[in-house]
């Protein structure tokens, strides 16, 4: 080992000037003193040795000096750790430059604000698609630089798990973007900018499609409708079955044609009327609605306990509620119970329909919103069901500023809980 061995010979040095010192003294009469001055010497050299260290570690220079005795190790030693830093910081260097470089290469803004919305970086797509300037825009505000009124508030709530959909550039209205926000250090978030152009396109052309496929169906199947109807099945002997048959999918196709294009309505409009909603005596009718067609097959309850309005439209309002009850009687077994009920949350109010029926799986219930998406198709065939209903439930309830809460549980029943906010509702009567 090198430090021993160092040490060793600092100590022999030691000794050796302490014995050469008194071997001087001795031929004085002074060896005491000769040994004390060996002794100063050589500790004006580790004095030295100190010095020399203490100025290199204050200095730039990477040459680390060269040491004796016992101070050699400790000088090789620095080295091996000037090295290694040396290297490390090259590594730490080379993976902020490809970082940077990835940021720089991705096709989405990336902006880094902190809380005060003071922008700290962006790059090269946040200025393309924000139109964003280098160094100028750095350090200031990025809402005084991006002013549309939605973003602006957006912002400002720091909706970290609400992404902002389907916004104009500030540069090119034709260019619609997404901006999501993330929070990745304490007091600082990363703004993220996407361009959804196309996927708005796509989605536009969807939608159009359904629309027009929805307005063609109409005619022929209401022509259809019409002539079966006037038929009495009576009067076709052996085909009368197959007729009743026909009958009833014509119904069924009928009924899916008008929930297109009433989702394709939902889809279109910007934001529903500001106009209050009687919400109790709408519940009354629905209720009434719902016993017709339970035939008194159910115990359908209607609990009514807040006195207040929702501010949209009373026929969206309908359309959603009577979907989630007509829901509950269709998938709930004969002698079942369904409560209806209108209160106060914790968030404003909530319409909760509470069904004792077959239960939905876990698995299920986070795609039930979705068009066509059925629980069971054997199921929803002998209901009747057009898979459209809580996607009509879900686009309504989004138009009011509102969200559903689906609770349900495998052979005991479902809750389907409508809340909406405080900002919606004025007062109100009770019928």
């Amino acid at each position: 080992m090198k430090t021993p061995r160092a040490t060793e010979r600092s100590l022999l040095s030691m000794v050796g000037l302490a014995g050469s010192g008194a071997a001087i003294g001795f031929l004085f009469g002074y060896a005491g003193w000769g040994a004390a001055m060996g002794l100063l010497l050589f500790a004006s050299l580790q004095l030295r040795q100190l010095l020399r260290l203490q100025r290199w570690l204050g200095s730039r220079d990477m040459s680390v000096p060269e040491g004796f005795g016992a101070w050699q190790p400790v000088f090789d030693a620095l080295e091996r750790r000037r090295k290694l830093d040396r290297q490390r910081r090259k590594r730490l260097l080379h993976a902020l430059e490809a970082f940077r470089d990835a940021a720089r290469a991705l096709p989405d803004g990336l902006i880094a604000i902190d809380e005060d919305n003071q922008i700290h970086w962006f790059n090269k797509s946040a200025k393309r698609l924000l139109g964003l300037r280098y160094p100028a825009d750095v350090d200031q505000r990025l809402d005084h630089l991006v002013r549309a009124p939605a973003f602006v508030r957006w912002l400002s709530e720091g909706r970290f798990d609400d992404p902002l959909i389907d916004q104009p550039a500030p540069q090119d209205e034709r260019v619609r973007l997404l901006y999501r926000l993330i929070a990745y250090r304490p007091g600082l978030r990363m703004l993220i900018v996407r361009d959804v152009s196309n996927l708005m396109r796509l989605e536009q052309v969807r939608r159009d499609f359904v629309a027009n496929v929805s307005h063609e169906l109409r005619t022929p199947l209401t022509v259809i409708s019409g002539y079966l109807e006037a038929i009495e099945p009576e009067e076709l002997n052996e085909f009368a079955p197959l007729f009743l048959e026909m009958r009833q999918q014509s119904r069924r196709m009928s009924h899916i044609v008008e929930d297109l294009l009433t989702l394709s309505r939902l889809e279109s409009q910007s934001a529903p009327r500001d106009e209050p909603a009687a919400i109790c005596p709408m519940l009354e009718r629905i209720h009434r609605d719902a016993e017709a067609l339970s035939q008194g097959q159910h115990q359908i309850r209607l609990t009514c306990e807040a006195t207040l309005d929702i501010v949209g439209s009373g026929k969206d309002l309908h359309s959603a509620f009577s979907n989630l009850v007509v829901n509950a009687v269709r998938y709930t077994p004969t002698g079942g119970r369904i409560d209806l009920h209108y209160g106060l949350h914790a968030e404003g109010t909530a319409f909760s329909v509470i069904d004792t029926g077959q239960g939905i799986a876990a698995q299920h219930i986070p795609r039930l919103t979705e068009r066509f998406y059925r629980v069971s198709n054997s199921r929803s065939r002998d209901s009747g069901g057009t898979g459209l209903g809580l996607a009509i439930v879900k686009h309504v309830l989004s138009a009011h500023g509102a969200r559903l809460e689906i609770e349900s549980t495998l052979g005991k029943g479902s809750t389907f809980r409508c809340i909406f906010p405080a900002s919606r509702l004025v007062p109100g009567a009770m019928p």
